[in-house]
């Protein structure tokens, strides 16, 4: 690691911050950057703004031995690692712009010979972008060392873990990295064996995009099998949850389970930076996409649905975040469904059992008849909505918790009987 020295993280968020902290307690010296000064200020105390197991131990130990620092400011290093969001804009294309302002933070500090990875998932050719960006910005570095202009080192190394698991997975999990050129992606490889106990892959910049995109896509593709089953179950009168635990006995087929749609920053944006790329050949991915993304709304009819004929007058419904055990509602469609109901049926009262977070995001503070526990308290209740599978709710299962009308998108009930009542 003697080539590499210190590393400056950009942008400390589920995968930024873990990454430096796991870099830090293996004994490189980490800054950490991020735009929000109260991340930073939370760092600088050893603290951890967001739940992940474990994070906090790693965090309060590397802050602690003095290795992790936090900075509203980039510094100076010999390595940079990128990892600020990609979102998609309205159109679907990919919004590269944090990419760019990371960009504009590092550039006035190179010197030359400087690691730069990007870790962000990206559409490809996003790396060769982000070194062509730097180079503009500083017409005195170059990419190839030509005309005796200093060298800079891009690398591509997409991030591969779990939410709920990233400590682990961080570690145990083989990684690609892509270069733009041999040399950078050895570099970077160097970098990644420092905590890495899985293989590291090397290729070139565009193939490690991608290939994070193809990952995400594959199950994105596989989950929209599930919920159009879902949806033609529903229009069949037929239970999905029986359907798929029978066709499962097949010994060539593992259907996935269906949900109440697709959440998260990974599987719910990557494919798009597919179409975008090769919009006239991703017919599949394009159609799953459209698939996942009309999933919540099939949701928030059936509920409406169950409001009208069942003469439903208060409703519960259970978990806001995007996958179980976790604080994360990014692109959440358990919160757009709590959304769209809220928005529908604003004078009937509506409880939300969410025991991840402190309080109701801001998209749903604005309605008086919401109010958010983070345990459910058995109370008479005509309709119960569960939107995600939290191990809380589980547990509550057995003590077997009766609702007038039960709506299962997210299959607590899979694995037990059907109760006569429950809509899958």
């Amino acid at each position: 690691m003697n080539s590499i020295g210190s590393v400056a993280v950009i942008g400390l968020g589920y995968i930024g911050l873990p990454t430096a902290a796991i870099l830090a307690t293996n004994g490189i010296r980490v800054v950490g950057v991020d735009i929000n000064r109260s991340t930073v200020e939370a760092v600088n105390r050893g603290e951890v703004p967001f739940a992940e197991p474990d994070l906090s131990v790693y965090v309060t130990g590397a802050v602690g031995q003095g290795n992790l620092s936090a900075s509203t400011e980039t510094p100076e290093s010999r390595a940079y690692i990128v990892a600020v969001p990609t979102p998609f804009k309205l159109d679907k294309s990919p919004d590269l712009s944090y990419i760019d302002a990371a960009a504009r933070g590092i550039a006035p500090k190179l010197k030359g010979g400087e690691l730069i990875i990007l870790e962000s998932t990206s559409p490809p050719g996003a790396t060769q972008h982000l070194g062509e960006y730097l180079v503009e910005l500083r017409p005195d570095l170059s990419l190839t060392g030509d005309n005796g202009r200093a060298r800079l080192h891009l690398a591509h190394c997409p991030e591969r873990v779990l939410p709920g698991r990233v400590m682990i997975e961080l570690v145990t999990n083989d990684r690609i990295v892509g270069g733009i050129t041999s040399e950078a992606a050895l570099l970077a490889k160097e970098l990644y064996e420092v905590f890495c106990q899985g293989e590291i892959h090397i290729t070139d910049a565009a193939t490690a995009e991608m290939a994070k995109l193809v990952e995400n896509s594959y199950r994105d593709v596989n989950i929209a099998f599930a919920n159009e089953l879902s949806m033609i179950c529903d229009q069949l009168d037929l239970n999905v949850w029986e359907l798929i635990r029978l066709a499962n006995h097949h010994p060539r087929v593992e259907i996935l389970r269906p949900g109440p749609g697709v959440g998260g920053h990974c599987i719910a944006v990557d494919p798009w930076f597919i179409v975008d790329a090769a919009p006239e050949k991703s017919i599949l991915i394009r159609a799953a996409r459209e698939v996942n993304d009309a999933k919540p709304k099939h949701v928030v009819q059936k509920t409406l649905d169950c409001v009208k004929h069942e003469k439903v007058e208060s409703i519960t419904i259970f978990g806001l975040t995007f996958k179980p055990d976790i604080d994360d509602l990014r692109e959440s469609p358990a919160l757009e469904i709590a959304y769209e109901i809220a928005r529908a049926v604003h004078s009937l009262p509506i409880t939300i059992v969410e025991p991840h977070i402190e309080a109701l995001p801001e998209q749903l503070r604005g309605y008086a008849n919401l109010s958010l526990m983070k345990k459910y308290v058995p109370a008479e209740s005509d309709l119960a909505l569960f939107l995600v599978k939290h191990t809380q709710f589980q547990e509550m299962l057995k003590d077997e918790v009766q609702w007038a009308e039960t709506i299962d998108a997210c299959g607590l009930f899979a694995n037990t009987t059907p109760l006569k009542n429950s809509r899958g």
